[in-house]
Protein backbone atom coordinates (compact mmCIF):
# COMPACT_ATOMS: atom_id res chain seq x y z
CA UNK A 1 0.00 0.00 0.00
CA UNK A 2 2.50 2.42 1.09
CA UNK A 3 4.41 1.31 -2.30
CA UNK A 4 1.12 2.02 -4.74
CA UNK A 5 0.43 5.65 -2.27
CA UNK A 6 3.96 6.64 -3.29
CA UNK A 7 3.75 5.64 -6.75
CA UNK A 8 0.24 7.88 -6.74
CA UNK A 9 1.63 10.94 -5.44
CA UNK A 10 4.67 10.57 -8.20
CA UNK A 11 2.35 10.60 -11.02
CA UNK A 12 2.33 14.32 -11.67
CA UNK A 13 6.00 14.42 -11.84
CA UNK A 14 5.94 11.78 -14.18
CA UNK A 15 3.35 13.80 -16.60
CA UNK A 16 6.01 17.19 -15.76
CA UNK A 17 8.97 14.95 -16.68
CA UNK A 18 7.60 13.62 -19.70
CA UNK A 19 6.99 16.81 -21.34
CA UNK A 20 10.38 18.41 -20.35
CA UNK A 21 12.55 15.09 -21.31
CA UNK A 22 10.53 15.04 -24.90
CA UNK A 23 11.98 18.24 -25.19
CA UNK A 24 15.43 16.89 -24.38
CA UNK A 25 15.02 14.21 -26.57
CA UNK A 26 14.74 16.36 -29.74
CA UNK A 27 17.23 18.58 -28.60
CA UNK A 28 20.10 15.38 -28.47
CA UNK A 29 18.80 14.68 -31.97
CA UNK A 30 18.97 17.99 -33.40
CA UNK A 31 22.81 18.57 -32.54
CA UNK A 32 23.39 14.60 -33.64
CA UNK A 33 23.07 12.12 -31.11
CA UNK A 34 21.16 9.07 -32.12
CA UNK A 35 17.78 8.30 -30.25
CA UNK A 36 19.62 5.24 -28.61
CA UNK A 37 22.35 7.95 -27.03
CA UNK A 38 19.84 10.24 -25.84
CA UNK A 39 18.02 7.36 -24.08
CA UNK A 40 20.59 6.30 -22.95
CA UNK A 41 21.94 9.55 -21.49
CA UNK A 42 18.54 9.36 -19.75
CA UNK A 43 18.30 6.21 -18.37
CA UNK A 44 21.65 6.72 -16.81
CA UNK A 45 20.97 10.25 -15.49
CA UNK A 46 18.25 11.98 -14.27
CA UNK A 47 18.91 15.57 -14.35
CA UNK A 48 17.48 18.13 -16.66
CA UNK A 49 19.97 20.93 -16.26
CA UNK A 50 22.96 18.50 -15.65
CA UNK A 51 21.99 16.78 -18.93
CA UNK A 52 21.21 19.86 -20.91
CA UNK A 53 24.56 21.29 -20.08
CA UNK A 54 26.57 17.87 -20.78
CA UNK A 55 24.74 17.77 -24.20
CA UNK A 56 26.22 20.97 -24.87
CA UNK A 57 29.81 20.48 -23.86
CA UNK A 58 29.24 17.17 -25.65
CA UNK A 59 28.73 18.16 -29.07
CA UNK A 60 31.33 21.28 -28.57
CA UNK A 61 33.96 18.37 -27.70
CA UNK A 62 34.86 19.64 -24.39
CA UNK A 63 36.95 17.37 -22.34
CA UNK A 64 36.29 15.02 -19.30
CA UNK A 65 37.74 17.63 -16.47
CA UNK A 66 35.44 20.34 -18.10
CA UNK A 67 32.92 18.27 -17.99
CA UNK A 68 33.01 16.78 -14.84
CA UNK A 69 33.40 20.11 -13.04
CA UNK A 70 30.32 21.61 -14.66
CA UNK A 71 28.02 18.42 -13.97
CA UNK A 72 29.71 18.65 -9.90
CA UNK A 73 28.79 22.53 -10.02
CA UNK A 74 25.26 22.22 -11.59
CA UNK A 75 24.17 18.75 -9.21
CA UNK A 76 25.76 19.85 -6.42
CA UNK A 77 22.52 20.52 -5.12
CA UNK A 78 21.47 17.15 -4.91
CA UNK A 79 23.52 16.17 -2.03
CA UNK A 80 22.60 18.81 -0.10
CA UNK A 81 19.02 17.54 -0.44
CA UNK A 82 19.80 13.79 0.06
CA UNK A 83 21.38 15.10 3.58
CA UNK A 84 18.15 17.17 3.93
CA UNK A 85 16.08 13.79 3.34
CA UNK A 86 18.22 11.36 5.16
CA UNK A 87 16.90 12.82 8.21
CA UNK A 88 13.29 11.66 7.29
CA UNK A 89 14.28 8.05 6.35
CA UNK A 90 13.05 5.25 8.57
CA UNK A 91 14.72 2.04 9.44
CA UNK A 92 13.79 0.11 6.21
CA UNK A 93 16.37 2.55 4.43
CA UNK A 94 19.78 0.62 4.35
CA UNK A 95 22.72 1.73 2.96
CA UNK A 96 22.16 0.01 -0.06
CA UNK A 97 18.13 1.06 -0.41
CA UNK A 98 19.77 4.74 0.19
CA UNK A 99 22.34 4.37 -3.04
CA UNK A 100 19.41 2.94 -5.22
CA UNK A 101 16.81 5.87 -4.39
CA UNK A 102 19.47 8.92 -4.41
CA UNK A 103 19.75 8.12 -7.82
CA UNK A 104 16.69 9.82 -8.71
CA UNK A 105 16.02 12.17 -5.76
CA UNK A 106 15.70 15.22 -7.87
CA UNK A 107 14.12 18.59 -6.84
CA UNK A 108 10.50 17.77 -7.29
CA UNK A 109 10.51 13.91 -5.44
CA UNK A 110 12.62 15.77 -2.75
CA UNK A 111 9.95 18.60 -2.43
CA UNK A 112 7.05 15.59 -2.28
CA UNK A 113 8.71 13.36 0.51
CA UNK A 114 10.00 15.94 2.53
CA UNK A 115 6.36 17.01 2.91
CA UNK A 116 5.52 13.89 3.75
CA UNK A 117 4.65 13.22 7.66
CA UNK A 118 6.61 11.46 10.26
CA UNK A 119 9.41 9.02 9.25
CA UNK A 120 9.20 7.76 4.86
CA UNK A 121 9.75 3.90 4.02
CA UNK A 122 11.40 2.68 1.33
CA UNK A 123 8.36 1.18 -0.22
CA UNK A 124 6.88 4.87 -0.55
CA UNK A 125 10.47 6.37 -1.81
CA UNK A 126 10.35 3.44 -4.38
CA UNK A 127 6.41 4.18 -5.86
CA UNK A 128 6.98 8.15 -5.44
CA UNK A 129 10.61 7.83 -8.11
CA UNK A 130 9.56 5.01 -10.37
CA UNK A 131 7.12 6.95 -12.27
CA UNK A 132 8.92 10.03 -12.66
CA UNK A 133 12.25 8.07 -13.66
CA UNK A 134 9.98 5.90 -16.36
CA UNK A 135 8.25 9.31 -17.52
CA UNK A 136 11.84 10.99 -17.93
CA UNK A 137 13.24 7.71 -20.06
CA UNK A 138 9.50 7.66 -22.24
CA UNK A 139 10.02 11.18 -22.69
CA UNK A 140 13.41 11.09 -23.96
CA UNK A 141 12.43 8.09 -25.86
CA UNK A 142 9.16 9.56 -28.02
CA UNK A 143 11.40 13.00 -28.27
CA UNK A 144 14.18 11.72 -29.75
CA UNK A 145 11.86 9.42 -32.18
CA UNK A 146 9.83 12.60 -33.00
CA UNK A 147 13.14 14.67 -33.80
CA UNK A 148 14.29 12.29 -36.36
CA UNK A 149 10.85 11.97 -37.99
CA UNK A 150 9.88 15.87 -37.87
CA UNK A 151 10.60 18.37 -39.98
CA UNK A 152 13.43 20.87 -38.55
CA UNK A 153 11.73 23.36 -38.22
CA UNK A 154 9.23 22.52 -35.94
CA UNK A 155 11.91 20.34 -33.91
CA UNK A 156 13.82 23.64 -33.95
CA UNK A 157 11.04 25.71 -32.10
CA UNK A 158 10.02 22.61 -29.85
CA UNK A 159 13.92 21.83 -29.02
CA UNK A 160 13.92 25.82 -27.21
CA UNK A 161 10.88 23.98 -24.63
CA UNK A 162 13.69 23.14 -22.44
CA UNK A 163 14.69 26.30 -21.65
CA UNK A 164 11.31 28.11 -21.39
CA UNK A 165 11.41 25.06 -18.52
CA UNK A 166 14.58 26.78 -16.60
CA UNK A 167 12.92 30.59 -17.03
CA UNK A 168 9.77 28.65 -15.37
CA UNK A 169 11.57 27.46 -12.63
CA UNK A 170 13.90 30.61 -11.76
CA UNK A 171 10.85 33.11 -11.72
CA UNK A 172 8.89 32.61 -9.27
CA UNK A 173 11.85 32.42 -6.29
CA UNK A 174 13.27 35.16 -8.18
CA UNK A 175 9.62 37.25 -8.15
CA UNK A 176 9.61 36.53 -4.38
CA UNK A 177 12.94 37.01 -3.41
CA UNK A 178 15.20 39.75 -4.11
CA UNK A 179 18.25 37.67 -3.46
CA UNK A 180 17.52 35.47 -6.26
CA UNK A 181 16.87 38.25 -8.54
CA UNK A 182 20.63 39.95 -7.80
CA UNK A 183 22.02 36.61 -7.86
CA UNK A 184 20.46 35.62 -11.93
CA UNK A 185 21.19 39.09 -12.72
CA UNK A 186 24.67 38.86 -11.66
CA UNK A 187 25.14 35.67 -13.60
CA UNK A 188 23.63 36.93 -16.91
CA UNK A 189 25.92 39.80 -16.63
CA UNK A 190 28.71 37.48 -16.19
CA UNK A 191 27.77 35.36 -18.66
CA UNK A 192 27.34 38.21 -21.39
CA UNK A 193 30.53 39.31 -20.89
CA UNK A 194 32.32 36.66 -21.12
CA UNK A 195 30.02 36.01 -24.84
CA UNK A 196 30.38 39.19 -26.25
CA UNK A 197 34.12 40.68 -24.76
CA UNK A 198 36.91 39.30 -26.97
CA UNK A 199 39.32 39.33 -24.53
CA UNK A 200 37.23 36.83 -22.59
CA UNK A 201 36.56 34.37 -25.63
CA UNK A 202 39.22 31.67 -24.49
CA UNK A 203 36.36 30.57 -21.65
CA UNK A 204 34.62 27.71 -23.15
CA UNK A 205 30.94 27.01 -22.50
CA UNK A 206 31.80 24.54 -19.71
CA UNK A 207 34.16 26.76 -17.82
CA UNK A 208 31.31 29.79 -18.33
CA UNK A 209 28.61 27.49 -16.47
CA UNK A 210 31.26 27.22 -13.48
CA UNK A 211 32.70 30.63 -13.51
CA UNK A 212 28.99 32.26 -13.01
CA UNK A 213 27.28 29.91 -11.19
CA UNK A 214 30.07 29.86 -8.63
CA UNK A 215 30.77 33.25 -8.84
CA UNK A 216 27.23 34.71 -8.40
CA UNK A 217 26.40 32.64 -5.87
CA UNK A 218 29.55 33.53 -3.79
CA UNK A 219 28.77 37.59 -4.87
CA UNK A 220 24.83 36.67 -3.74
CA UNK A 221 26.02 35.17 -0.41
CA UNK A 222 28.70 38.03 0.76
CA UNK A 223 26.50 41.10 -0.49
CA UNK A 224 23.04 39.65 1.15
CA UNK A 225 23.55 37.08 3.69
CA UNK A 226 20.44 36.14 5.17
CA UNK A 227 19.78 37.64 9.12
CA UNK A 228 20.65 35.97 11.48
CA UNK A 229 17.88 33.42 13.46
CA UNK A 230 17.39 35.49 16.14
CA UNK A 231 17.38 38.75 14.64
CA UNK A 232 13.94 40.81 13.90
CA UNK A 233 12.93 43.69 12.34
CA UNK A 234 12.34 45.63 15.63
CA UNK A 235 16.17 44.77 16.97
CA UNK A 236 15.11 42.29 19.58
CA UNK A 237 15.94 38.56 20.12
CA UNK A 238 12.97 36.45 18.27
CA UNK A 239 12.60 34.77 21.85
CA UNK A 240 11.31 37.65 23.80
Amino acid sequence: MRYWRGFRDGIPIALGYLSVSFAFGIQAISLGLTPLQAVLISLLNVTSAGQLAGLQLMTAGAGLPEMALTQLTINLRYALMSISLSQKLDDSMTTPHRLLLSFCNTDEVFAVASSQKGKVGRAYLYGLTNGPFLGWVLGTALGALAGGLLPDSVTSALGIAIYGMFIAIVLPPARAMREVRVVVLMAVAMSCLITFLPALSFISDGFRIILCAVVASALGAWLLPPPLPEETDDGKEALD
